[in-house]
């Protein structure tokens, strides 16, 4: 299916791991002008190198820690280069730690929220003006399956990826009459076939051991009560099976489409 997007300028965030790295290669495959922004300056030049390699003629790297209020403004005057941005991923996100929210510190819910809702609000908030005065635009947020019904010991992750799951909705409602749409993709645990495609600022990189210090001393019952049995014989999606989503929301194909937030989920919330 051809998604024209060749030419559009498209800026994704968290670009350099995962599911941002399949939603890049996904666009520029597309031929879509990509903005890549990352906090890992190598795994940035090798993307760059990557998306090319895809099909897309035009790309950028962006330098940049989205929890800086400072961050938007250097994106989009490295994206004014390209051209205006007709679609924005807000794909930034993840946890600072697991546990249960009787006994979190108070001092390290603003990371959680901040990293899923604050990233995400600054980022949409720059490029709204300049896609409401051009009467388009598409706007994909990543949540999480999390933010439909919860991950147990993660209780702050999920109540601000269930946020970005909300505005999505009221942000759709409020820019439809100016040719804009916003959706979200809500992923289950997803990750890459590839092991190259973790930046050094992923959990999932190898040297990260996130998840082995988040659940060091989770005990084996609440570590079964985290898991989800998905209908289709395997625990994770694969990173482009999210990111086919996104880039066709992200197209015209999708152009009667906004206020929705799909899981991809292997059937778990059945």
């Amino acid at each position: 299916m051809d998604m024209q997007l060749t030419g559009r300028v498209a800026i994704v965030t968290g670009a350099t791991a995962n599911i941002g790295r399949a939603i890049s290669l996904g666009l520029a495959a597309e031929g879509a002008a990509l903005v890549a922004v990352g906090r890992d300056v190598d795994a940035g030049a090798r993307l760059v190198d990557q998306v090319i390699a895809a099909g897309t003629e035009k790309a950028r790297f962006v330098a940049a820690d989205l929890g800086d209020p400072a961050a938007p403004a250097l994106i989009m005057a490295a994206a004014s280069e390209l051209g205006d941005v007709a679609i924005l991923i807000n794909n930034v996100g993840g946890n600072v730690g697991a546990g249960f929210f009787a006994d979190s510190d108070p001092a390290s819910w603003a990371g959680d929220i901040d990293l899923n809702l604050g990233t995400m609000l600054r980022m949409t908030h720059a490029v709204l003006p300049d896609m409401i005065a051009r009467k388009t635009g598409a706007i994909v947020n990543i949540g999480s399956t999390a933010g439909l019904v919860g991950d147990y010991m993660l209780p702050v992750y999920s109540a601000a990826k269930a946020a970005v799951h909300g505005f999505t909705k009221v942000l759709a409602k409020e820019v439809g009459q100016h040719g804009v749409r916003v959706n979200c993709v809500a992923p289950y645990g997803t990750v890459s076939r590839d092991p190259a495609a973790f930046s050094k600022g992923s959990r999932f990189h190898p040297d990260s051991n996130f998840f082995g210090r988040a659940f060091a001393s989770t005990s084996p019952k609440d570590m079964e009560k985290r898991s989800r049995q998905t209908v289709l014989g395997r625990p994770v999606a694969y990173a482009e099976e999210v990111a086919s989503l996104a880039v066709y929301l992200a197209s015209d194909q999708a152009g009667f489409i906004t206020g929705q937030v799909y899981p991809v989920d292997g059937g778990s919330l059945l």
